[in-house]
């Protein structure tokens, strides 16, 4: 195969987590003036979504103690779309899978698909609520606050969001993205987000932000008092800040980026377009601000999942293993829902990692397939450890650092990488690759000689 050989590498980053989450979700309600809006004993709806978000299980029990300390009645129910296969139990079962079920929290988890109507946006676009959460006293949303795969705007993924398309079930689900098709999906997420806002039953939420280390960064409340276009705003801000933050892949250009896993836990578009450089059309390199990315090759489907395979239609090329791990129900519900056909194609596949690369390898146009540059990591969330060619070292960003002496890649009898950490016991860098992990006239002489 003439492969490069690989190093290990880390790319450093500031790291935001949160200390005591518990205590800082209790402060922050505390200050806000959620316990003089809402009488006690009042049923309070718990929205929560179907992302992998870090510490969710301790986020949402942290804020449902905080509602049965003040003398409420809250309950936990999913505002997730189309997601789980766009079934009620199905719904319930990824919050579960998240351990956010009646034994850990201490109070029902109400999932249902019905909805209650709310009347037409100025579009025309007829909206709905999860008609439990319309039922209650009052909704508070725990959402994270991220930047979404399909678009970019001022306004992404996060509370308005989970109040339109969330809080719509499957129903108003597929509606909003039938308009989004042509009016853009921003646009949608706020007309229908004040409609649901106008209902009087939004009292507030949770603003989650991840660091660059997928790692709790902010927790911030949010509250309705002020009305929806100010909740939008203060959206905004989070999501400028968010965006500040952000990992990215650690060179300008990668001719093939190896990903261990995709799934619906990690993205809504199963890889975070924004990091692979692809649209959720499948075009190539659209950012402009991304590394490009000329091959991807998916290993797998995540364990969180559930089968799902939405976004496997990014990839150029998968192992066998995902395409026959594909429940194809969900992936269809959800990428039709969504109106991204494209986002499920199943692109070329072979029966194992060394077979992959031999056949890849050759369409990045260079004729000497060892000058191919690899970049591998395990998913579109963690972007710190990474396994890189040794050809590629000259061209990693100066936040980027070597930290093994270049191995040969490994296979197994069955022609297989191990697993994404299998040259752990590697002796650590000896300091001979310093000036390789810096971008630039340094680094690319220091390869020469």
């Amino acid at each position: 195969m003439n492969l490069p050989r690989f190093v290990l590498a880390e790319q450093h980053f500031p790291n935001r987590a949160i200390a005591n989450i518990p205590e800082h979700i209790r402060r922050e309600l505390s200050q806000a003036d959620f316990v003089s809006r809402v009488p006690k004993g009042a049923r309070i709806a718990i929205g929560v979504g179907s992302r992998g978000i870090s510490n969710i299980a301790t986020i949402v029990k942290s804020v449902v103690d905080f509602w049965k300390e003040h003398g409420a009645n809250p309950f936990i129910f999913p505002a997730m779309g189309s997601h789980g296969a766009a079934t009620a139990e199905g719904q319930a079962d990824v919050l579960a899978h998240y351990g956010i079920h009646e034994a850990t929290m201490g109070v029902p988890v109400i999932s249902s698909l019905d909805v209650v109507p709310l009347g037409r946006t100025e579009e025309g676009i007829e909206t709905y609520i999860d008609k439990n959460a319309y039922e209650s006293d009052g909704v508070f949303l725990i959402g994270r606050i991220k930047w979404h795969t399909d678009f970019s705007g001022s306004l992404e993924s996060g509370l308005f969001k989970m109040m339109a398309i969330g809080l719509g079930k499957f129903a108003g689900a597929r509606q909003y993205h039938t308009f989004a098709y042509r009016l853009g999906l921003e646009r949608v997420i706020r007309s229908v987000g004040l409609k649901v806002f106008a209902s009087g039953k939004i009292l507030g939420g949770l603003a989650i932000q991840e660091g660059a280390h997928h790692e709790t960064a902010g927790l911030v409340v949010v509250s309705g008092a002020q009305g929806g276009k100010a909740l939008m705003e203060r959206e905004e801000k989070l999501l400028a800040e968010v965006k500040s933050w952000m990992a990215k892949l650690p060179a300008p250009e990668i001719d093939i980026l190896i990903i261990d896993e995709m799934g619906k836990n990690i993205s809504g578009a199963g890889m975070d377009t924004k990091v692979i450089n692809r649209s959720i059309n499948c075009h190539y390199n659209p950012f402009a601000d991304t590394p490009v990315v000329h091959r991807i090759y998916v290993r797998g489907l995540s364990e969180l999942t559930y089968h799902s395979a939405v976004g496997l239609g990014l990839a150029d090329v998968v192992h066998d293993r995902l395409v026959a791990d594909v429940d194809w129900n969900p992936t269809y519900i959800n990428s039709l829902t969504a109106s991204t056909p494209c986002a499920i194609r199943t692109p070329i596949h072979f029966p194992n990692d060394r077979e992959v690369l031999s056949k890849i390898a050759p369409t990045v146009g260079k004729l000497e397939l060892a000058e191919v540059t690899y970049c591998r990591i395990r998913n579109t969330l963690e972007l710190v450890h990474l396994s890189v060619s040794e050809n590629l070292v000259p061209k990693l960003f100066e936040n980027v650092k070597v930290v093994s002496q270049p191995f040969e890649a490994r296979f197994d009898q069955a022609g297989d990488f191990g697993d994404f950490h299998m040259v752990k016991d590697l002796p650590e860098d000896s300091g001979d690759f310093e000036e390789l992990s810096k971008a630039g006239i340094a680094g690319r002489e220091s390869v020469r000689g």
